[in-house]
């Protein structure tokens, strides 16, 4: 998985929003819709991965990952922006904007 993970946020052209969520987090599942919904807007330019940090613990632990849900938009390896806990979706529309370009 580690590896696929590099890949994924290396080589992509795309910027990618990883979620860091887990099974048992409340507010993650409420985020799932959100974050949807916020992918489908902005039209295929950003990709949405989700990470299970127990499955991925040691992903978590190198973006310092401490709660969650937690967000952090890579664009080729690079993090552009980084946001623990529940976002509006207007709120994550707006930060995401300034990336789309």
């Amino acid at each position: 998985m580690k590896k696929n993970f590099r890949d994924i946020i290396h080589k992509s052209e795309d910027a990618i929003l990883v979620d860091f969520y887990a099974d048992w987090c409340a507010p993650c599942q409420t985020m799932t819709p959100i974050l949807e919904e916020v992918i489908e807007e902005v039209g295929g330019k950003i990709k949405l991965f989700k990470l299970n940090i127990d499955k991925n613990p040691q992903v978590a632990q190198q973006f310092a990952v401490r709660s969650i849900p937690h967000f952090i938009l890579f664009k080729r390896g690079k993090i552009l922006w980084r946001k623990g806990g529940y976002i509006t979706k207007r709120d994550l529309i707006k930060s995401l904007n300034g990336f789309l370009g």
